[in-house]
């Protein structure tokens, strides 16, 4: 593993952030960690270490809602790396994490080996899945087409879409991401367009099936 790396660690669990802490300082090199034990301070700490090389996120923290909150991130840092650190390891969760954006897949039950092999490939550019796994077709046809959808959305109207989520007026979206109403409007008449449906309470129904299917995936 390369060193002088920053590698943030978003779990709700302490026990299981010093297992990943372990696994990280005991390779023997100069990783500064930072902890984040829910979603708002797991965003806060991208924003705060513009330059970390890597966030290892777990899909069941407080303030998000499975693997919208992937989407959310992705969105809000496309250039930062994302692990998805998961007890949910069935193949249907790996494929659509790695559908939304994510760099690799580490199962929760993986030994701490297998937790640095996986945080190296990516680090090195590689796509991890975990041993074993086969990437097969979408099971669920309307899962399928709802992913292909918010692929389409650029990483801004992503970002809109999120702040739609946690109930953001257009003044507001506007004022946070420092442009003109106008251009909201058109965002999210984009994201109407793009996610076929007729208003944005529809629009965030349809985020909200990504996060309700990857629980029902537990």
């Amino acid at each position: 593993m390369t060193t002088g790396l920053t590698i943030i660690i978003a779990d709700d669990h302490p026990l299981f952030r010093g297992a990943l802490k372990q696994a990280l300082l005991g390779s023997g090199d100069e990783t500064a960690i930072v902890e984040a034990g829910d979603f708002d301070a797991a965003r806060a700490s991208a924003s705060q270490c513009p330059d970390a090389d890597l966030m290892l996120l777990d899909l069941s923290m407080p303030g998000a809602s499975g693997l919208s909150g992937l989407i959310t991130l992705r969105a809000e840092h496309p250039g930062l790396p994302v692990i998805v650190v998961s007890a949910r390891d069935d193949a249907a969760t790996i494929r659509r994490a790695l559908d939304l954006g994510a760099s690799g897949f580490i199962s929760k039950s993986a030994s701490i080996e297998e937790i640095r092999e996986g945080i190296a490939a990516v680090l090195d550019g590689n796509i991890h899945t975990p041993g074993g796994y086969q990437r097969g077709p979408e099971q669920d046809a309307e899962i399928g087409d709802l992913i292909s959808r918010l692929r389409t959305l650029t990483p801004q109207q992503s970002r809109v879409l999120s702040m739609l989520a946690e109930g953001l007026l257009n003044k507001q979206i506007a004022y946070e991401l420092g442009v003109s109403e106008a251009t909201i409007k058109a965002h999210v008449s984009a994201i109407l367009l793009k996610l076929n449906v007729d208003s944005r309470t529809q629009a965030v129904i349809q985020l909200g099936k990504i996060g309700a299917t990857s629980a029902a995936a537990a």
